[in-house]
């Protein structure tokens, strides 16, 4: 028969392991439910959506926005970067695009484009070119990873880069199509987590 004193460790030893059994569970979970880049490839490639209709289109549709914002910011760039959902999207109406772009961006980019617009020109000029060289360095990282990005062609069109900084960015995005919404995405995430750093409120 074990004495208190046994008793104690036993039960110590089987709280520790409860723990550690609880800890590798919850680890375990954690793992297989977060959301990457080749998750939202798969369920994409899982459905030909050029067939869906009604109900099962808009089911996709926020299934596939709802994946993408749960992506962290560096599986984010990679999907970004692959153009993974570009199949979907030419497929999609006008009208699905317009929507699917909005659900899709990221939280506080409408402010972030009105703090942008405040900013004196020089500032604006040096924030576009720090995202533009950003979004470079990010596709080169990339591609060094295995990743499908063509680092030969530029983030965004010579065209739309120069519409950009012509015509300003908060006019030019809300009487965008949804497909130059859709080019412009990575250079606005590109854009906020640039002026995120602060170095521009703090007038470096």
């Amino acid at each position: 028969m074990l004495s208190q004193r046994q008793r104690a460790v036993v039960w110590a030893v089987a709280a520790l392991v409860g723990i550690w059994v609880v800890a590798a569970a919850g680890y375990h979970i954690a793992k297989n439910s977060k959301m990457t880049a080749a998750k939202v490839q798969a369920f994409i490639d899982s459905l030909d959506f050029t067939k869906l209709s009604g109900d099962a289109r808009a089911k996709a549709l926020k299934d596939l926005a709802d994946k993408i914002n749960r992506l962290s910011a560096e599986e984010r760039q990679k999907f970004r970067a692959d153009r993974m959902t570009e199949r979907w999207f030419d497929a999609m109406t006008e009208e699905e695009k317009g929507q699917f772009i909005e659900a899709t961006m990221p939280t506080g980019f409408k402010q972030m484009i009105s703090a942008f617009e405040e900013m004196p020109e020089d500032k604006r000029r040096k924030a576009i070119d720090d995202a533009l060289k950003g979004l470079r360095k990010t596709n080169e990282r990339l591609q060094a990873g295995g990743a499908n990005v063509n680092t030969n062609r530029p983030p965004i069109s010579p065209e739309l880069e120069a519409k950009v900084r012509t015509i300003g960015l908060k006019t030019f995005y809300s009487q965008s199509s949804a497909q130059t919404k859709a080019e412009l995405a990575p250079v606005l995430e590109e854009l906020q987590k640039t002026m995120e750093s602060g170095r521009y409120q703090r007038g470096r």
